[in-house]
């Protein structure tokens, strides 16, 4: 029988095709089954085994401390370095696992491991110190340890009955304040001149641009708010170790005697101004919960669960009648937010779609954010005021940053609620208008060109700022301060006058702000949810809805694999999903500056109103 080549390669290629497709089959079969048996062991598996009594939550607290993920990548990644992304932890998180451990009989000691917490500001340590209070409260013991404690790990410690540091470790409390880079001289060597226009004497954020250093003003207002900081420190800290007033400031003073009396050994200076309780290594930490506890032989320690263990043991309520919460954290822009970033738009859209949801009764705004675009506050103040309009009470809960836009978004509600270190205020607006012509002329670069009027190129970086456009830049500013103290005062129930006089771009500490009128009320994040349900006049068992955007597919794919936000960050820039970027070093802060002066001028044209305070976390 003769060969025929063409009919054998369609035979070959039909069994090829037949062989992939039963492996294909049975693959997604086999995977279909594994899902069904998954499912069905969630549903009749018996549920959450449940703790055994004399257990001991362990919160070990890994990277910063925060108000929500970054759930997009630009900032992770340059966050990172060597390609390992920034862990964070959620405030919520912590509180939520702390707050239903004081509740639960079967958990009778807490653990602190703050060794790689690294930040959080002021009003969240507060709030996390709090919750370590709760649970005290309850009757159980709190035992804080770290290698070393800065100033913030310190805080929340000193919460805790006892508090342990490594024997060669430190407590380092440096107290408040700061240096700032000032670019005068700078730009002036290279021809670029910074025009500023303001409304306000004490809006500093800009000065670092047109001069060599704070102007007396900037001096007098940051001087009478770290004092304020430095005192509610001290006093917390001293109430909670029960040590006399002053006791801080004087350790500080006296410390270089300290240490040349303890041979060194700054946890011994620790150990003797009763700032810890004792020196223990890690597993003289774990021997000592282990005798106080029940060993457990599977782990050859105490019997214990881990922080997010015990955080996936107490889910959010899936139905039931809601205060639906959106976190607000970070620069405050017009169009779309990404990490560390609150847009104008997409977070309007997150109050409208909260408003438009018949569960959610009410809404909680947490705010924590140094403002930026005037336009962008703007657009979230005026989605909060429509939402009261729909009869859904608003209440503002102030975290640690709530100023210049960050208050400007605050002023549509039914309460706003502060912490007493909350940093706040800071009601003015700026903008700069940077030009270039001496660098033009040094490089001898010539600009000119035909314009139908004067004002179509009023505005060209290499020409000298024309005067005519200047003046038109400062009645915009001046109209949107206007705006901004009118609608102050509306909102305080106050006249534009006295809220100028506490306006100005002056920044206050939320005790301070309180006693000016600019808040209502010192309080927690969890007095502004009560707040809030009961203005909407909710049972007890209301729940808490989190209204964030949406996850990517990626992000969605690695959740369902078990990752966290946290993680699926750190999974995608392993993966090379992303490219990763080397962040800057020891001049990282005149890189940023540079920058902020760099997009004020490519954002919105021709110039932007800008209502940011620069203030940060301390």
């Amino acid at each position: 029988m003769a060969f025929k080549p063409l009919y054998a390669l369609r035979r070959g290629f039909v069994f090829l095709w037949t062989a992939l497709d039963v492996t294909r089959r049975t693959f997604f079969n086999l995977l279909f089954l594994l899902i069904l048996i998954l499912i069905i062991a969630m549903f009749f598996g018996g549920g959450v085994k449940p703790l055994s009594e004399k257990t001991a939550l362990v919160v070990e607290v890994k990277g910063d401390l925060v108000e929500q993920y970054e759930t997009t990548l630009r900032d992770t990644v340059l966050d990172n370095v060597g390609g390992d992304s920034k862990r964070t932890v959620r405030l919520r998180d912590v509180i939520t696992v702390l707050d239903n451990a004081a509740r639960d009989p079967n958990i009778t000691s807490v653990v602190l491991l703050l060794d790689e917490m690294n930040g959080g500001g002021m009003a969240m340590l507060r709030e996390f110190g709090a919750a370590v209070d709760r649970v005290k409260k309850a009757g159980k013991t709190v035992v804080a340890w770290s290698g070393q404690y800065d100033q913030k790990r310190y805080l929340v410690a000193s919460h805790a009955n006892e508090v342990y540091v490594h024997p060669m470790g430190m407590v380092l409390i440096e107290g408040f304040g700061g240096r700032r880079n000032y670019y005068r001289d700078a730009l002036d060597k290279v021809g670029v001149t910074v025009n500023l226009v303001k409304v306000g004497t004490y809006k500093s954020a800009a000065e670092p641009y047109i001069a060599n250093g704070p102007s007396d003003a900037a001096r007098e207002a940051d001087a009478f708010l770290y004092n304020a900081m430095w005192s509610g420190y001290t006093g917390l800290v001293e109430k909670n170790r029960k040590l006399p007033d002053g006791a801080l400031a004087s350790m500080i003073d006296t410390l270089p005697e300290r240490m040349e009396a303890a041979g060194g050994s700054a946890a011994k200076v620790a150990l003797q101004a009763k700032l810890v309780d004792g020196l223990k290594t890690r597993d003289e930490l774990r021997a000592l919960m282990t005798k106080r506890g029940v060993y457990e032989e599977d782990i050859k320690s105490f019997r214990q669960i881990g922080f997010h263990e015990y955080l996936a043991r107490h889910p959010q309520k899936a139905f039931g009648d809601a205060v639906g919460v959106i976190v607000a954290s970070g620069t405050i822009t017009d169009g779309a937010g990404g990490p560390g970033v609150i847009g104008g738009r997409s977070t309007a859209n997150l109050i409208r779609q909260a408003r438009e949801d018949d569960s959610m009764k009410a809404l909680v705004l947490r705010v924590d954010s140094p403002g930026g675009s005037a336009y962008g506050s703007e657009l979230i103040r005026r989605e909060l005021e429509l939402t009261r309009a729909a009869g859904k009470p608003v209440v503002v809960s102030m975290g640690s940053v709530a100023a210049s836009g960050g208050y400007w978004i605050s002023m549509a509600s039914d309460e706003v609620i502060a912490d007493p270190a909350t940093i706040t205020g800071s009601i003015g607006v700026f903008a700069l208008l940077p030009t270039a012509d001496k660098v033009a002329d040094k490089l001898g670069v010539r600009t000119d060109g035909v314009t139908t009027t004067w004002l179509a190129d009023a505005y060209n970086p290499l020409r000298p700022l024309d005067p005519r456009f200047q003046k038109l830049v400062q009645q915009s500013i001046n109209n949107v301060y206007a705006d901004f103290t009118s609608k102050a005062a509306a909102a305080r129930k106050t006249t534009q006058a006295k809220i100028d006089e506490v306006g100005q771009g002056r920044v206050w500490t939320g005790a301070q702000a309180k006693e000016r009128g600019l808040v209502d009320r010192l309080g927690s994040y969890n007095d502004a949810l009560a707040s809030a349900a009961g203005r909407a006049k909710l049972a007890k068992d209301y729940r808490v809805v989190y209204v964030e955007r949406p996850v990517t597919r990626v992000e969605r794919f690695l959740q369902m694999a078990g990752a966290s936000a946290a993680q699926a960050m750190t999974i995608q820039v392993k993966l090379g999903l992303v490219e990763q970027a080397i962040p800057a070093g020891p001049v990282g802060q005149v890189a940023e500056d540079m920058a902020f002066l760099s997009e004020l001028t490519q954002e919105r044209k021709p110039f932007a109103a800008v209502a940011h305070c620069f203030c940060g976390n301390w």
